[in-house]
């Protein structure tokens, strides 16, 4: 028996998010199935997160465990055969048998992408969210610099949370424009996210851009541990998993 750690990427545009859900397809399902198909043997997957539906991903994780005989490198290339072309593996390997993608400790960076212009652009729909409203990057870049650090973010975190705690550490909060315009990035790393984190924090910051909230102000939000204080939770489709650095200690 060994465990195999994939680097799995995807287009959430189609899937009920990550986790297997009992009224439509999800990432997770479709691996379970393709893995047990490949293997000959029952497989379900652990996942490090557990996107919403219409999340996107470049580097999510998860892993099984397995007695099949073909090498662990190579599972990743079997399986993309198999794959629908909107999940696509981008490594397979053998990783401890106690390593859990979850559990072990690791930064992990995601980005949320606003495509802010007069009119909308067809090919950006899946994977932006698009606004006419002008943004101003250094007002959000000033509200950003008040969430890093480690803080109860209550109040930038859905209602709906089952988390023990609400505390959580942001390592950054960088904000990108591109060159041309149009196009600009939340990137945000941090140890650990919750339910809807990423979603409220760029649905603030793009508040603080359009000058409804003075940026000073995100300060008095996260103290207020309200979700109610905090601006809305931004569509899924701007939102990327890019990647899931792991820490050893």
């Amino acid at each position: 028996m060994k465990r195999v750690m994939l680097t799995v990427a995807y287009d959430g545009t189609s899937y009920h998010g990550w986790q297997i859900q009992p009224n439509g397809e999800t990432v997770e399902g479709v691996l379970n199935r393709c893995l047990s198909a490949l293997l000959g043997e029952k497989i379900e997957v652990t996942g490090a997160s557990r996107t919403d539906a219409g999340v996107h991903a470049m580097g999510n994780v998860a892993v099984f465990d397995t007695e099949s005989p073909i090498p662990a490198d190579k599972i990743s290339y079997a399986l993309n055969r198999s794959l629908p072309e909107d999940i696509r593996i981008q490594k397979s390997q053998e990783v401890d048998r106690d390593f859990h993608p979850r559990h072990c400790p690791s930064h992990k960076t995601y980005e949320y992408r606003i495509y802010c212009a007069p009119f909308p652009m067809p090919i950006k729909r899946f994977y932006s969210y698009f606004t006419y409203v002008p943004l101003d990057v250094c007002l959000m870049s000033q509200g950003a610099q008040y969430l890093t650090g480690t803080h109860d973010f209550k109040s930038f975190c859905s209602v709906q949370t089952q988390a023990e705690t609400t505390v959580r550490q942001i390592d950054s909060i960088e904000i990108l424009e591109s060159r041309t315009g149009g196009d600009i990035v939340i990137r945000v790393t941090g140890r650990g996210f919750l339910y809807n984190m990423v979603r409220i924090i760029a649905g603030t910051l793009m508040e603080v851009g359009r000058g409804h909230i003075p940026p000073e102000e995100v300060e008095t939000i996260l103290a207020a541990k309200d979700r109610q204080a905090a601006g809305p939770t931004a569509p899924a489709c701007g939102l990327t998993l890019i990647k899931i650095e792991y820490i050893i200690e």
